[in-house]
């Protein structure tokens, strides 16, 4: 432990004989380490030349530069866990005044009762041992908001960002999406990826929890499923191997819920699999709404050992599939009431001949619209795909 470090500053000479012998025990045992300056200018040189100086004891009548001008130098330093202690004669009570007024801890009058200094200095320690770890907790803060910001930002180049994202079936198909997190990052995700040359894989997930946990639980999930996705497998059996490696990987029963579809962009057709996900919403060529039959399969990465089925639907020309998260139907507002299904499905019939980045930019406005000036409580995440032919 690095002794405390105490200047004293006093043009008599005899108070370094003093204190050196009233504190001998505590200097021995390296718990106190004293300087000793005999004017302001000497201790400024001082304070200059042993920066982790924590408590001064000052004269206020001094030569050269008084207690009070080298009490004014002290906290142009603005060091919060520099203490000072200033000493006067006990009848100069407008001097110490004014030292307590500009700052100083404590005072102590002469003749020193060394007794009482002691347990002055026993509270300043107290004092600048507690700024000292407040500054600590304040820059780990710190460095945990840069980490987070860091890591959103690692998070989002993590999804696809580049809309169209295949160019080569822009005549066949539209397709955007976004992610908006509650907190600096989030457990929401969507995915997409070219399977061969007429399939195409889509994922919309969301995992347990919040933050960086659930942050890092979603870099995992959307790895694995992708990199099964990508090897041809049917979404039922994706799903099916996908849940046997997350829960292999899964910590604190963290899991994922999943809606990953394959979609044919010559024929329309889509091969889906729903692992405890939300039901995706078709919005109909004609403006009717339409909403997937609610999953009766697992989460993924819970249980082992579950097999997840395969379902199929056509998209017809001009239909679109809006893929989402709780965080929209479940968004609340100021009076604690949610979204809700049937708001979103109302809100959706309103979309006939949208494009798909309106309808993701239309629903979050209205969404913002009912929330009013609530936080947001929930990762928002959204993907349209509109069958263009």
């Amino acid at each position: 432990m690095e002794p405390v470090k105490i200047l004293s500053v006093d043009d008599e000479m005899d108070l370094e004989l003093l204190l050196t012998q009233y504190f001998r025990r505590k200097i021995r045992k390296g718990e106190y380490e004293f300087y000793f300056a005999h004017n302001g200018l000497e201790a400024l040189t001082v304070l200059l030349n042993n920066k982790d100086i924590s408590i001064i004891l000052s004269d206020i009548n001094m030569p050269e530069m008084d207690g009070l001008t080298l009490l004014t130098k002290i906290n142009e330093m603005q060091n919060p866990a520099l203490k000072c202690i200033m000493v006067s004669a006990y009848g100069d009570m407008g001097n110490i005044r004014s030292a307590m007024n500009n700052g100083a801890f404590d005072f102590a009058t002469k003749p020193i009762d060394l007794d009482d200094l002691s347990i002055t200095i026993e509270k300043a320690i107290e004092q600048i041992n507690y700024i000292k770890t407040s500054q600590q907790e304040h820059d780990q803060l710190e460095s945990l908001k840069t980490d987070l910001a860091v890591a959103a930002e690692i998070q989002q180049a993590i999804l696809p960002r580049i809309f169209p994202p295949f160019p080569e079936n822009e005549a066949e198909l539209e397709l955007a999406a976004q992610m908006v997190p509650a907190k600096d990052v989030g457990g929401d995700f969507y995915d997409f990826f070219r399977i061969d040359t007429d399939r195409i894989g889509l994922v919309m997930a969301d995992v347990s929890g919040k933050g960086i946990p659930a942050a890092i639980f979603m870099a995992v999930s959307r790895t694995l499923i992708r990199t099964v996705g990508l090897q041809g497998f049917d979404p039922g059996e994706c799903l099916t191997k996908s849940n046997e490696l997350l829960s292999k990987e899964s910590i604190d029963c963290m899991f994922v819920t999943v809606f990953y579809a394959i979609y044919n962009v010559k024929t329309g057709e889509m091969e889906y699999s729903n692992g405890g996900h939300n039901s995706p919403v078709i919005i109909k060529a004609d403006g009717s709404v339409e909403m997937l039959p609610t999953s009766t399969s697992c989460m993924v990465g819970a249980v082992p050992g579950i097999t997840y089925p395969k379902e199929t639907l056509t998209l017809g020309v001009g239909d679109t599939l809006v893929m989402y998260t709780d965080g929209v139907n479940e968004a609340m507002n100021e009076a604690f009431e949610e979204y809700g299904d049937e708001r979103m499905m109302a809100f959706m019939a309103t979309q006939k001949g949208q494009n798909c980045r309106a309808i993701i930019d239309n629903q979050m406005a209205d969404i913002k619209a009912f929330v009013g000036n609530a936080p947001q409580s929930d990762d928002i995440t959204l993907l349209t795909l509109t069958r263009k032919a």
